[in-house]
């Protein structure tokens, strides 16, 4: 009997999509993975999630997810073999989504928020990014020594800033956030999420992720 696999909706280069993507991955978890055009999403996508946003998993049961740490924790509470799930920081999150995800914005898009100049939202967002550096002073990674649930919560998010300049932030005094974000740019789990595929449409024979 064929099994039914969940169905992940997802855009590649969105960071709360990546996040999700790389918990799947890391826990093994196989999905069908529709990736859509932000600007065209399918049907399919807003019948089962009014507010559209990716990433969304819709279960083989029924049940939506349509928030990223929580489809982050569906994959890990099924396999989770370098105990990732010990090692959650939710203030430290909750301020990558919240203040720092702001700041993001407007120094990504500064020319959309011309109330203050690209150089003040960046020096707001290194408000975050001085704190990731001391934790990181500590450890190789955020929480200890390994890699855990709230580095890769944040990673993508810390790499979207980084690609606004990324000379810029290789001349930052923040040596070992660097590190930690060559680190987890030069991945084998981060390149496998970031494989290309085609934009779903209904129809489509399934994409089996990962």
């Amino acid at each position: 009997m064929k099994k039914t696999l969940p169905i992940l909706y997802s855009f590649r280069r969105c960071p709360y999509a990546m996040r999700a993507r790389l918990a799947i991955i890391y826990s093994g978890v196989q999905v069908a993975l529709r990736e859509v055009e932000l600007k065209n999403k399918p049907t399919e996508l807003l019948d089962i999630s009014p507010k559209a946003t990716v990433p969304v998993l819709q279960c083989p049961d029924g049940h939506i997810i349509d928030e990223s740490r929580n489809i982050m924790l569906w994959a890990l509470k099924q396999h989770d073999p370098d105990c990732w799930l010990e090692s959650i920081d939710q203030p430290l999150i909750y301020e990558n989504d919240g203040s720092f995800k702001k700041s993001l914005d407007c120094y990504k898009y500064a020319d959309r928020f011309p109330k203050y100049s690209q150089m003040h939202y960046r020096e707001q967002g290194e408000i975050f990014l001085e704190k990731v550096e001391k934790l990181l002073e500590k450890h190789k990674f955020i929480q200890n020594n390994h890699l855990s649930y709230v580095d890769i919560a944040i990673f993508p998010f810390i790499r979207q800033f980084y690609f606004v300049n990324p000379l810029w932030f290789e001349s930052t005094p923040y040596p070992h956030l660097n590190t930690w974000l060559q680190t987890h740019l030069n991945s084998k789990l981060f390149l496998n999420i970031m494989r290309k595929y085609p934009t779903w449409q209904a129809g489509d024979e399934t994409t089996i992720f990962p």
